[in-house]
C-alpha cells in the first residue's frame, strides 16, 4: 500500500515519512487508506459474517499513531473549524498574541510540526484531541460496515492502558465490549496494583458494562531491556485478578510463539517449547479453572465501589506539556500512586470522568486534574454541597480547557471549596528535596 500509495504513509513532526517494515505505517486521515480500509473491512464482513464461530470483532489493533502529513493538516483545520468557529475565537483560545502568532488565514494554520522553540501549548493539545477524534473516526468507520453484516455481534478494539493518543473515556462510549491489553512486570512488588488500576479503570470505562482482557503475556514481553519470565502460578493470579474485578473474558497475546519478526521472543500461550512445556500447561490449567467459573461469573458486575478517582486524559495531556512547572511530576505515576493507597486499605475503587455523576459515591479523589473545565469544576462543587467528600491532589483546577491558567492560580470556585484565600506561588522540588509542613511529610 505505502509504494502504490505514498500518501497513505503517515509524516513525523519533522516531515519525515514513516515507511514501512515495522507495523502500523498508515495515514489515518488519508482519503486513501480509509477507502482501501474500507473495502478490506467489507470483503471480511461479507465473507466471515455468518460463520458458526463468529463471537465478536476486534478492530484494528492498539491504535496509536501520529501524524503531522499534509492531509492530516488539513483535517486538523476542519476539526478547528468544527471546534471553533472563526479564526478570531481560535487565537483566542490558542492566545496568539503571545510571541505574535496570530493567524488570519485557515490554510495558515499546521499541526505542531518541529519549531525552532516551543511550540503553542493549546495547539499541541488540541492536535492530540484531533488526533484522538480522528483514529475513532477509523474505528467507527469499520465498525459500522461489520455492524451492518452482522448487528447481533458486538464489536470491540483494544485500549493500550494510559496511552496518550486515545481519549479512552470518549472511546469506550463507542464500544460494545471495552477491552484493554495489560502487561505489569513480572519483577515489579506492585504489578498486582497496576494490574487492579487497570482493571478498575477498565472496568470504569465500561460504565457497568462488558469489559475485557484483550491481551496479556502467558510469559515474558520483548520490549523491556530484560525480560523477566512469569514465576509459576503467576500467570493464573493475574488472570484470576481481572475475572474477581468484573473482567468477562481474559485472553492472551498470543497463540503460538511466533518464530520471526520483532516479537518473537515475546511469549505466546504455546511456546518455543511447544505444547508439553510450563507455559502452556499452566494456560491450560487457568482455562480449566475458568471453565469452573464461568456459570457463576459470566455477566456478573462488581459492586459497592463507592470511592472514585477523577481521571481526564485532557487533563493528561495539558500536564505534560513542555514549560510546564516540574518535568518531575509525572501524571500517570501521580495517579498510580493514589490508587495505591485506596488498594492497600482494600477499598473498591472505580474511576470517573470529572463531568459524569459523582452522586453515588461517598468519596472523591482527585490526584490531579491541572485542566478542569467549568462544567467540571461546578460539578465537583455541587458533589460537596450535596454531602459529598471531596479530596484533592496540588496542581488542580489551575488551567481552563484552552490550558490557559485562571486567575489567582487556580479557579475562584475551587479556592473558596478548600479555603484557600491566597495561592501565592508553586514551589517545585526536586527528585530528592523533602518538606515538612506541621507533621506532614511530601517529597
Amino acid at each position: 500500500m505505502g509504494r502504490l500509495h505514498p500518501e497513505t504513509l503517515p509524516r513525523d513532526a519533522d516531515g519525515r515519512v514513516e515507511w514501512w517494515g515495522g507495523r502500523q505505517h498508515f495515514a489515518h486521515s488519508s482519503a486513501t487508506y480509509r477507502r482501501h480500509a474500507a473495502a478490506i473491512t467489507e470483503d471480511l464482513a461479507a465473507r466471515y459474517g455468518g460463520h458458526p464461530a463468529l463471537t465478536m470483532w476486534h478492530i484494528n489493533n492498539e491504535y496509536c499513531t501520529y501524524d503531522w502529513g499534509d492531509e492530516a493538516a488539513a483535517a486538523f483545520r476542519r476539526w478547528l473549524q468544527d471546534t471553533y468557529g472563526t479564526l478570531d475565537a481560535l487565537n483566542t483560545a490558542w492566545g496568539t498574541a503571545f510571541w505574535s502568532q496570530g493567524y488570519d488565514d485557515w490554510e495558515g494554520v499546521l499541526p505542531p510540526r518541529h519549531a525552532h522553540y516551543m511550540n503553542n501549548p493549546t495547539q499541541v493539545l488540541d492536535f492530540k484531541r484531533f488526533t484522538s477524534d480522528a483514529l475513532l473516526e477509523c474505528y467507527l468507520a469499520e465498525r459500522d460496515i461489520v455492524a451492518r453484516h452482522t448487528p447481533h455481534i458486538p464489536v470491540t478494539t483494544n485500549f493500550m492502558p494510559f496511552w496518550q493518543g486515545q481519549d479512552a473515556w470518549a472511546w469506550a462510549e463507542r464500544e460494545d465490549v471495552v477491552s484493554v491489553d495489560i502487561y505489569p512486570d513480572p519483577r515489579d512488588p506492585l504489578g498486582a496494583q497496576y494490574g487492579a488500576l487497570i482493571h478498575d479503570m477498565t472496568r470504569s470505562q465500561a460504565h457497568g458494562g462488558p469489559w475485557m482482557v484483550m491481551e496479556q503475556a502467558a510469559g515474558p514481553v520483548n520490549w523491556r531491556g530484560v525480560n523477566h519470565p512469569k514465576p509459576r502460578g503467576l500467570n493464573r493470579l493475574w488472570s484470576l485478578q481481572a475475572v474477581a474485578r468484573g473482567a468477562d473474558a481474559v485472553c492472551y497475546f498470543q497463540w503460538r510463539q511466533s518464530r520471526q519478526g520483532a516479537e518473537k521472543f515475546h511469549s505466546g500461550m504455546v511456546s518455543h517449547a511447544g505444547e508439553r512445556g510450563r507455559t502452556f500447561q499452566e494456560v491450560k490449567r487457568i482455562g480449566a479453572e475458568l471453565a469452573l467459573l464461568s456459570e457463576k461469573v459470566t455477566g456478573t458486575r462488581v459492586v459497592g465501589a463507592d470511592v472514585a478517582v477523577l481521571l481526564d486524559w485532557n487533563a493528561w495531556w495539558a500536564s505534560q506539556q513542555d514549560g510546564r512547572l516540574s518535568c518531575e511530576v509525572d501524571h500517570q505515576s501521580v495517579v498510580r500512586a493514589w490508587h495505591r493507597a485506596l488498594w492497600e486499605a482494600n477499598t473498591t475503587t472505580s474511576f470517573a470522568h470529572p463531568e459524569h455523576d459523582l452522586s453515588a459515591y461517598k468519596l472523591v479523589v482527585v490526584p490531579q486534574l491541572y485542566l478542569l473545565t467549568d462544567r467540571a469544576i461546578d460539578n465537583l462543587v455541587g458533589y460537596v454541597r450535596g454531602g459529598g467528600t471531596l479530596v484533592s491532589g496540588f496542581l488542580t483546577g489551575v488551567a481552563d480547557q484552552d490550558d490557559r491558567v485562571r486567575p489567582g492560580g487556580m479557579d475562584e470556585r475551587l479556592r473558596a471549596l478548600f479555603g484557600i484565600r491566597t495561592l501565592h506561588e508553586w514551589w517545585p522540588l526536586d527528585a530528592d528535596e523533602k518538606v515538612e509542613a506541621e507533621g506532614f511529610r511530601g517529597t
